[in-house]
């Protein structure tokens, strides 16, 4: 979640003044039973240290709850928690205390969020800088108390999940402030937000979620942070939501044997990161990806849907890479919070959506001839409507056609490929696009032209053009210096907020062992490939180190290849890349 940005010490949010004029919340110390959420709650996360309201936003944006980020301690070892570890921030009613207070007279509320990346990173985590139970208990409390909240989340990852010791505290502490509440009559929920991989929550999280089991202490919600996979493979967001989530309902039958599975479904959380996220563009959550997680979310019944961040949810940046104030993608303001906002509730219901498939989802043809495909739409849920069917991706020497161009979803269309005997011989990768009311969908056909087919080389493989062109990739250039060979370079675009990437897309031949090399320059340098085939190497040097990454192609031959720099580790240069 943006986390991977230093917070910054801003200002509070609120005066005395505004306070004196507004409803005060409950006070430390007062047993009040605070409503409780609904079972089905949107809580998009709220960037805390900006300055900006949070009740404002929420206005905006359609968002009645909001996860709050982050309270931390100052300094590792305190046992002093503040919002976003800013001293002039305290907990307290003149920080979001009135905010809080017309957020809840809309019928919203807030979940405060405990860690983060920064202070799971730097040990300000409360429980990992305090070595004391009953004071981390007693720092839960006065959140819970000073604002009245109905849940606490713990983000926890990066180095929080390396400590056995902050686990336990932790847990020990959620249990004790569980057993205060029961005494006192209050309600209050705890969740744990954790990173995941495609298939489920990976042993690290598991261990956090075991040492909970064995201290007695109830979580309520696991919210997996779907994204950041650390992987360099392709990523279709909304599915890799779904795999995840099914991963973690079986781990939760293995913790909670005594819960039938649709409670698990009941303890599930998603948090996606909209637009581009900090592992690069080749994560991106689109704006159908947020039509298709919402009705997914809706049909299993998880607990809670979020996404960093509620200011990002704008097309501020299109095209651009992570960022705490827009999406870097073309979008309307507040699409996902709108989108995601009918979760709320009880019973949400479905929202309007469709899909597309390709029926085969492949065909060969030799140069000259044709062949055809059904293209076909479903509803998934809400009312049918219009969507305009479209393919790309065709050869020189082929056309791709779909008729009718607009069917009404639930209906079929054909695909049509007619070849001249000039069309080369590969596997080429059509796209086939969707595009209705709700948003758009795609899948993919596969297209072999019989024959012989020549490995592609990489273009511009030492940058001697002196553009760019046909790599890709926001903010990156081409250089005179530094340089391996030659008079030009590529400088990859990493930054100390945001990772950088240059990639093109190759058509090799199918089901071939290639081998990638290029030479690299700067800390953790990565070279790799993604889609028909994955596979990676890196090396950190202050010269030129030449890289290699062995891969074999897939049915399709076409993959793209790619050079990337990690955020925080300064520039990449990249150089003479060859794939042999």
């Amino acid at each position: 979640m943006s986390r991977h940005r230093p917070f910054r010490t801003l200002f509070t949010s609120l005066t005395a003044a505004v306070l004196a004029a507004g409803t005060l919340l409950t006070g430390v110390g007062t047993a009040h039973a605070a409503t409780p959420l609904p079972s089905h709650v949107f809580a998009p996360y709220f960037e805390a240290w900006t300055g900006e309201s949070p009740a404002a936003l929420a206005q905006q944006s359609g968002a009645k709850h909001l996860t709050m980020a982050f309270v931390q301690a100052a300094t590792a070892g305190s046992c002093t928690v503040y919002w976003n570890g800013d001293t002039g921030m305290p907990i307290a009613q003149s920080t979001f205390g009135a905010d809080i207070a017309t957020i809840r007279s809309r019928g919203g509320d807030v979940i405060p969020s405990f860690g983060g990346y920064t202070a799971t990173h730097n040990g300000t985590e409360i429980a990992d800088s305090c070595t004391d139970v009953d004071q981390i208990a007693a720092a839960y409390e006065k959140v819970i108390t000073t604002y009245d909240v109905p849940r606490l989340d713990f983000d926890i990852e990066d180095n929080s999940l390396t400590k056995p010791d902050g686990i336990d505290r932790r847990n020990k502490a959620m249990k004790k402030v569980e057993d205060w509440a029961a005494s006192t009559g209050r309600s209050i929920q705890f969740s744990y937000t954790l990173p995941t991989t495609t298939s489920g929550l990976a042993e690290s999280g598991l261990a956090v979620l075991r040492n909970a089991v064995s201290n007695g202490a109830r979580v309520d919600v696991v919210n997996m942070m779907t994204f950041d996979y650390y992987d360099n493979a392709t990523h279709h967001m909304a599915e890799d939501t779904k795999t995840a989530a099914n991963g973690l309902v079986a781990q939760l039958g293995t913790l909670y044997p005594d819960k039938p599975e649709p409670q698990r479904w009941g303890m599930v959380g998603i948090t996606e990161m909209i637009g581009v996220d900090d592992f690069g563009a080749g994560e991106t959550f689109t704006m159908a990806d947020a039509t298709t997680v919402y009705n997914w979310a809706v049909s299993k019944g998880i607990n809670e849907l979020s996404f960093w961040a509620l200011q990002r949810d704008n097309g501020s940046c299109p095209g651009g890479a992570a960022a705490d104030n827009c999406s870097g993608i073309e979008q309307p303001q507040w699409y996902f919070s709108k989108t995601f906002a009918p979760f709320t509730g009880s019973n949400p219901v479905p929202g309007d959506d469709f899909s597309v498939a390709a029926s085969p989802g492949s065909g060969a043809v030799d140069p000259g001839g044709s062949l055809t495909a059904s293209i076909a739409t479903a509803l998934t849920g809400g009312k049918a409507q219009q969507v305009g069917l479209s393919v790309t991706g065709a050869p020189t020497g082929a056309t791709a056609t779909i008729t009718p161009s607009t069917v009404t979803a639930g209906e079929s269309a054909k695909l049509s490929i007619t070849t001249t005997k000039a069309t080369a011989s590969g596997s080429y990768l059509l796209t086939i696009t969707g595009k209705g009311a709700s948003g758009s969908h795609t899948t993919n056909y596969t297209l072999t032209i019989n024959g012989e087919t020549p490995a592609g080389p990489v273009l511009n493989a030492g940058f001697e053009s002196g553009a760019l062109s046909p790599w890709t990739g926001a903010g990156d250039a081409v250089v005179s210096s530094p340089v391996h060979s030659g008079t030009h370079a590529l400088q990859v675009a990493a930054t100390g907020s945001a990772t950088g990437e240059a990639s093109q897309t190759l058509t090799l031949a199918p089901n071939h062992a290639y081998t990638l090399k290029a030479w690299v320059q700067g800390n953790f340098a990565y070279l790799g490939v993604r889609g028909g085939a994955t596979a990676s190497a890196w090396t950190s040097s202050t010269g030129w180190s030449q890289v290699s990454v062995p891969f074999t192609t897939g049915a399709s031959g076409a993959v793209t290849v790619y050079v990337h720099g990690w955020y925080g580790q300064g520039t990449v240069y990249a150089d003479d890349f060859t794939v042999t």
